[in-house]
Formats: structure tokens, sequence, C-alpha cells
């Protein structure tokens, strides 16, 4: 079967460039969705950019084999303090992985989403994925079950998967054109075989699209993950994300490569390059024409325990819970009121666009960085933050972009001159930023965020971020409006 490949040209006939991003149609899409897909989303923090700043998530690694090699990838690696996909600290027996999700279910009450993310792949280890959630739809029942896989086994056990009510499923598809895939995937292993080159690429991706095909068609929400591989696929992931599109994928996520020496997979000793910022969100523009994005994706580690932007996963080790007696009963009955409150506190602004009445042209539009611990607000140290969240707004709506991470500065102490050079690394991730909200700074870095153009405010602390950067947007707004004027007068 000859893979159908589209034309790279959007709609209209224009280049792949032609759509806003996710700022303007995407969100019209969103605003559209039919009651029961929001009822879906609403408390899942990767298919919703509203869900992750007030529900936590849980990965349980019970899949170690693959049944694919990336060369992005090596799995042999691990580190308590990296964070990235394929890193796990220890691999669970189905067994294992319930007591585990149960205990952390009784500590974490927004926990809403289980999956299985590896350290392989789910479904190269069906045998263990599958007992695992049986057991989970058994004890857990109200837990979300869903599961990232490659895509190569999907169709065989499409049946046997749905049967488990899975309705959220991620496939990583990095390509639809199997000279590309070659330099992606060195091997596969398919019927008892390991192949190789071309042919395995294109046996993939045929499965890939499969698998997207009938997953779509029994109504499961598919979120498709592509690595942004600079020189090798980034001129491609538009024709990509309208092919999956058209087979009804439900989000497209562009994650920068991530490929270190120190890892030890093939791409990082070949010194194979990761995407700038500004080239990353180029290729969101180009895929979001009219597609809804995954922008706030952290790029998980396999085992990732809590909210998004932290992992708690070090706390609930098998021995630190081994001894413990768990009422999962009780915790299900404070989760569900705790989770009840923050959906209660949510509705007003579900699906709202934030508006900015300001004289500037419509077209003008302004990146904002914030530092945030969650729950959707600016409450976060500027020294403390060890990622800050990237929102372009323009007159028409505020947008979350993606998230840069940076390490922190400052641990607690007034005084945090000794960590000078990591305060100067975060300024230089901020570039492209023309404001940073934070709910608290001091004098020195306020200096040195102005010196480098870039404006420091601490006057939105505890508000809800899109209120407060909308409102960045306009005082920025009527600041260079004034700076207009008064150049006229001299």
């Amino acid at each position: 079967m000859e893979l159908n490949i589209i034309a790279s040209s959007c709609d209209d006939g224009s280049a792949p460039s032609c759509g806003a991003g996710d700022t303007g149609a995407a969100a019209s899409v969103r605003a559209a969705l039919p009651a029961h897909i929001q009822k879906k989303i609403e408390t899942h923090p990767c298919y919703s950019d509203q869900a992750h700043h007030h529900f936590a998530r849980m990965h349980v690694a019970v899949a170690p084999a693959c049944n694919i090699q990336c060369n992005y990838c090596n799995r042999k690696y691990d580190c308590s303090n990296e964070s990235r996909p394929g890193v796990v600290s220890e691999v669970l027996q189905p067994e294992q992985a319930l007591k585990k999700v149960k205990a952390v279910a009784a500590e974490i009450p927004q926990l809403s989403v289980l999956g299985i993310a590896g350290p392989g792949d789910a479904l190269a280890n069906a045998k263990r994925s599958f007992e695992t959630f049986k057991l989970l739809s058994q004890e857990t029942p109200d837990l979300k079950l869903c599961l990232s896989t490659n895509g190569l086994m999907l169709p065989p056990l499409i049946d046997e998967l749905c049967a488990f009510n899975i309705d959220h499923v991620t496939i990583t598809i990095n390509c639809i054109d199997a000279d590309i895939g070659q330099k992606i995937y060195p091997w596969i292993y398919w019927k008892n075989r390991r192949i190789r080159g071309r042919k395995a690429a294109k046996i993939l991706i045929e499965q890939q699209l499969l698998g997207l095909s009938l997953l779509t068609e029994r109504g499961v929400l598919v979120k498709v993950n592509t690595v942004l591989i600079p020189g090798i696929n980034d001129h491609h992931v538009a024709e990509l994300s309208k092919e999956i599109k058209k087979r009804g994928a439900f989000l497209h996520n562009l994650m920068p490569l991530i490929a270190e020496k120190e890892h030890g997979s093939y791409f990082g000793l070949m010194g194979q390059r990761a995407p700038s910022a500004e080239e990353l969100e180029q290729a969101q523009q180009a895929c979001g024409v009219d597609m809804k994005l995954m922008r706030h994706c952290r790029q998980c580690r396999a085992d990732a325990v809590g909210m998004l932007n932290e992992d708690r996963g070090a706390e609930f080790s098998l021995d630190k819970i081994a001894e413990q007696d768990i009422d999962y009963k009780q915790a299900q009955v404070r989760r569900a009121a705790v989770q009840k409150d923050i959906l209660n506190k949510l509705k007003p602004e579900y699906c709202e666009s934030v508006h900015s009445n300001t004289e500037i042209s419509s077209n003008s539009s302004r990146l904002i960085a914030v530092a945030s611990k969650g729950q959707g607000l600016v409450n976060q140290h500027f020294g403390h933050a060890t990622e800050f969240l990237l929102y372009r707004a323009d007159a028409d709506s505020v947008q979350l972009v993606g998230s840069r991470r940076v390490s922190a500065y400052c641990h607690g102490s007034e005084n945090c001159d000794e960590q000078q050079d990591l305060l100067e690394q975060s300024i230089a991730c901020l570039e492209g930023c023309e404001a940073v909200l934070c709910a608290k700074i001091g004098w020195g870095p306020w200096q040195k965020l102005e010196a480098a153009g870039i404006r420091p405010s601490s006057d939105h602390a505890m508000e809800r971020i899109d209120a407060a950067v909308a409102a960045i947007y306009k005082e920025l707004n009527q600041q260079q409006q004034t700076c207009a004027e008064l150049s006229q007068l001299a």
C-alpha cells in the first residue's frame, strides 16, 4: 500500500504558513466542540490547555520493551533530575502499578488521568499493559485511562484496547514519508523479524495512519506527537498535520528534539541539534491553520507524577509506599469533591476568549512570559521559576504557545548574587518576550530584564494568567502609543 502524501499547501491554496496559529481558527474550533467532547477533555491536563493548570496526571512504567528504534531515544539512561520521555527510575509489575496509583490518588486529589507511556511502548508490552488497565478499571474506575504508543501494533490490538474504555490515545508520528522515516527509525520489529531502512519506515507509517483512523472511527480522542528534528522533518510537519487532521486527530503536539550527547542516543552522539524556540513556533504556526495544537507539553518522563509543571514521582517509589494502608474509597470521595470544586470555579472561563480593547492594530501581537506554580495564576517568584509559560497576545485573544525551561537561580534567600550565571541564563531564555509576569522579583533582576528590553511586572500577582496577560498587553500598547505621540510632539 503506497502512502497518500498530500500537497504542502493550505486549504486556500497558499503556503503552509498561511494560518495564524492557534490564536484564531483553532480557538473557534475549540469553542464549537460538542458537549460530550468538552466533557472528555475538561479534566485531562494534556488535552485541555485550561485543565493543565488544575489537574494532575500519572504515568505507570509497566512497558519496558519497544518494537522500534528511534534515533533520538536511549531508554537505558536514567537520572532523577532528567525529565524526558523514555526515562524511568523503576519498572513496575501490574500489581505494583495499582498500589502506586492508589497511593498517588490518595495524596494528590487533583489526579484525573492515568496513562502508560513506556519506558518502551505500551502495545509492544500488550499483556502487561492490558493487565494493568484491567486492574485499574476494576479498582480505580474514576480515573481516565490513556496510553501512548508508536502505533506499530495499534491495528491488530484496537479491539482489545477499546474494551477498556480508553478514550484518549497518543501516537507518535514523526513523518508520512518513508524517505524521511528511514532517517529517524533504524529498524522496527515486525512479525517476528527485524526490518530496516525505508521498508521499515514504510510499514510503521502505514500502521500508524491506519491505527489513527481506526481509533477515531471508534470515538477515541487521538493526540499525535511529532518530534521536530531540524534538517530532517521540520520542512514536512505541515503536510503531516494535514494528513492526521484528515484522519480525525484531535490534537497535534510538536515537541522539540531532545538529544544531548550524555543521553547516548544516536542523534545525541552525532551532534544533531535541537530546534530553536523560533523554529518551533514557526513550525507550530505552519501546522496550526485550523487544527488545535498542544502547546503546553512538558515531554514527561514515563513515570511522571503530579501537575504538568512538576514531577513528584520520587515521593512514591515502591519502598516508600510498601507499608501504606490506603483507604481508596475515602480518597475517591475526597478527590471527587476537590475536582468538582475546580470545575465549578472554571465554568465561567471555560472556552472563554480574552479581549483587549486597544487603539493599536489588531495585527500586532506580543510574546509574554509568565512565572506560575499552577492553578492558572501568576503566582511564582521570578527567581524561583524553573520554567516560564509563553503566551502570545493580540487585540482579540490570549493564547498559550509554549514554555521554556530554566534553572532557578534563587532558592529562598533574599540574596541570590552567587547565582548570577543562572540569572543571566534565565534572561537569555526569555529572548523574544516583551514582558514577564511574576508574583515577586528583586531589584537586580528587574534592572537586568529592562536592560535586555524585557518589561518585568509583579503588578498582576495572584491574578488569572489570561486576564494578566491581556492587561500587560494593553499596558504595552498604551506605552507604545504614548511614546509615539511624544515623538511626534518633539
